[in-house]
């Protein structure tokens, strides 16, 4: 099930576009709130912040700031660094990340990440990690009503250029990569200050 970031209500959703392939910017109050029963106990608050790896994500703070705290995200971490992509993601945004575990990485074939983390390979890596990225603040609230809207699933483009697919497979919010594989947001809705990142089971591959 999809795990909220926060005990209370979401403080603000942006929508997606309307179109394919696209998010929107746009920002409204959320009237509702994540069921208690959806919390995991990874993203229970630390006073008013939630958990990602034993660690506090703070709002105030940014991606890079944030990731490189929990303990769960290391691999991401060390692959935005070799990828330089530290500065860019730092920057005012607004990005949705959407961030795999370091268990993620562990279910690609030995020694991938290794040979990605590699200077001759940074280019490869860069568009790996740019495919996880969306120029816009996105929740999952918002990502469930606009694949409820567009009929089952929703399309977006990422950094990189190419494209994700949203659905939901029961009550996960799951996204479809190019490649045909897919991943569970096991956490969503970690507010940043430049963004907003979901945690998920898996790394997305561009075709």
């Amino acid at each position: 099930m999809i795990r909220a970031a926060t005990a209370s209500s979401i403080l603000a959703i942006s929508a997606f576009a309307l179109a394919p392939a696209a998010f929107a910017q746009d920002t409204m109050e959320s009237e509702g709130s994540m069921s208690s029963d959806s919390m995991s106990s990874d993203s229970m608050a630390s006073g008013d912040m939630p958990m990602v790896g034993g660690a506090a994500m703070d709002p105030a703070k940014t991606i890079p700031e944030n990731a490189s705290a929990a303990s769960n995200l290391s691999t991401l971490v060390a692959a935005l660094q070799a990828a330089d992509l530290v500065e860019t993601l730092s920057g005012e945004g607004p990005f949705t990340v959407f961030a795999p575990t370091n268990a993620a990485f562990e279910k690609l074939p030995d020694g991938t990440v290794d040979t990605l983390l590699q200077p001759e390979n940074k280019e490869q890596l860069t568009k790996i990690l740019t495919y996880h990225v969306v120029s816009a603040e996105a929740t999952s609230e918002a990502a469930m009503q606009m694949i409820e809207d567009d009929g089952g699933e929703h399309d977006v483009t990422t950094v990189s250029g190419d494209t994700l697919t949203l659905k939901m497979d029961g009550d996960n919010l799951v996204i479809i990569d190019e490649s045909g594989g897919g991943a569970v947001v096991e956490q969503a809705d970690v507010m940043q200050a430049n963004g907003v990142v979901h945690v998920i089971d898996s790394v997305l591959m561009p075709e």
